[in-house]
Parts: C-alpha cells; structure tokens; sequence
C-alpha cells in the first residue's frame, strides 16, 4: 500500500503527460489510500479539465466514480491534530500535510510530485518518477 497524493491520483485517472508514470506507480503497488480531502481536489482538477473543455461532463464523472471505485475503503480520515503539527514543521499548506499524516499514521510511503513535500518530508515522500522506476 502507498499513500498516493492527488496529483497521482489526477496522472493516472485523466489525460496527462505523466499518465505512463502514475501506471507504473500502480504497476508496482496497486493498493492507493488516500485522506478524504482527495474528494475536493480530484473535482477541481476536474473543473478545470471541464473548463479547458479537455473532458466533457461525462467523462469527468466517469473518472471521478472510476478513481472512488478503485479507492474503495482505503480512504481516511486525518486527525486534525496530526495535520496542524504537519503544518507547523514545514512550509506545506494542510491538504498537503493530509497526505503526509496518513503516509505516516499507516507506515507507508506517499507517492507525489511535490517538490515543497519531498523537501519537507523526505522520510514519508517519494517522488512519483522514482517510485514508478522501483523494482
């Protein structure tokens, strides 16, 4: 299992330039958990996707319910608590320190492109290019 930030989630679960790198991360470790908040920020990735008219509203739903599907019971939610400690260490905003306190809390690496993330934790992130180049 890994952690897998909402970036992974947009590379895999829509059209971009990273997708053959999200499928590698899945490839390696196909069991993603995820805080709650992934919700709001997958559907604003996806307003813009609508916006730019890359997807239509169907296929946007359709990816929404694909990526809730393929999470199933592995999202969480994230002490607060635990999240503002986060925040207090690092320069990263709290959606982001979400990621890192379940990373943390379930013993697992967090899959992300986060350069600000990758800094701030480095013991709990990996980059996304690195993870999906594990053997």
């Amino acid at each position: 299992m890994i952690v897998a930030d909402n970036s992974v989630l947009v590379y895999f679960w829509l059209p971009s330039e990273l997708a053959g790198l999200a499928e590698a991360v899945k490839a390696q470790d196909g069991e993603w958990a995820v805080p709650i908040a992934w919700r709001s920020e997958f559907r604003n990735v996806l307003a813009g996707y609508l916006r730019r008219k890359i997807l239509t509203e169907t296929d946007a739903n359709a990816a929404y319910l694909n990526a809730q599907k393929d999470i199933g019971a592995n999202e969480y939610s994230v002490p607060t608590e635990r999240v503002l400690k986060l925040v207090l260490a690092s320069d990263c905003d709290a959606y982001e320190c979400e990621y890192v306190a379940l990373a943390q809390d379930l013993g697992v690496p967090l899959v992300t492109t986060n350069k600000q993330v990758l800094k701030a934790f480095p013991k709990t992130a990996v980059a996304l290019e690195q993870f999906a180049k594990r053997k």
